[in-house]
């Protein structure tokens, strides 16, 4: 049997973003699965406000397009899933989003979530979209780090600052399971598991589940 296509798509410009998300599956390639991770050069340096999100799907919809006939399945690689279902109404392939699948495999582990993510713009629009899912209530924070998506460039402050936030909201807010809501962070799951003694959830890592589990169970 050949093997599944699943492409992913960094709907940001940043290609170390796109680095760390072909970091994250690397964990798969041993299954029968092509893995192809390809940067939106059209949209935003980064996605951390409402309107960097929504000016990222018209350029990552002409790439999935252009893209559909060589994939079996799509994964938004971003936090926020932007455009996630218009997407899903524009191709045929399964389409995942790597926020959705990170809530839903969290919820598999723990009743408690806390969230990691990035900057604090990020925050309320993160909030909206657990709430338009109807999982708020299994929310019980979101903390953000306060750093730009290309400061995760520096492995060791981007730790240190995760460590600090993952404890915060083990400690103060009862979280039984983190998500990491971000592209760019697969690299430092495994320290954060260790330093806070929690299950961690890497969001490009569930997507790719579940997509691995749409396309063999067909």
């Amino acid at each position: 049997m050949p093997n599944a296509r699943i492409t992913l798509v960094n709907p940001n410009s940043l290609t170390k973003v796109t680095d760390a998300i072909a970091r994250a599956v690397a964990p798969f390639e041993r299954l029968p699965l092509t893995f192809r991770c390809l940067t939106s050069t059209g949209g935003p340096a980064g996605i951390q406000t409402q309107a960097e999100a929504d000016a990222s799907i018209a350029p990552m919809a002409q790439l999935f397009l252009q893209e559909a006939a060589e994939t079996d399945a799509f994964i938004v690689a971003c936090f926020s899933d932007p455009g996630l279902h218009g997407l899903r109404d524009l191709v045929a392939a399964p389409v995942l989003g790597i926020g959705e699948c990170s809530v839903l495999t969290a919820m598999s582990m723990a009743t408690r979530i806390g969230v990691i993510a990035i900057a604090g713009a990020s925050v309320p629009r993160h909030l909206r979209y657990f709430r338009q899912m109807g999982v708020a209530d299994r929310i019980c924070a979101e903390l953000a780090l306060d750093m730009k998506v290309s400061d995760l460039a520096d492995a060791d402050l981007a730790f240190a600052r995760m460590a600090t936030v993952g404890k915060t909201l083990r400690d103060a807010h009862g979280a039984e399971v983190l998500i990491m809501g971000c592209a760019g962070m697969a690299d430092l799951r495994d320290r954060l598991e260790d330093a806070c003694g929690l299950p961690v959830v890497e969001p490009t890592q569930a997507a790719v589940a579940m997509a691995t589990g749409r396309l063999f169970s067909r």
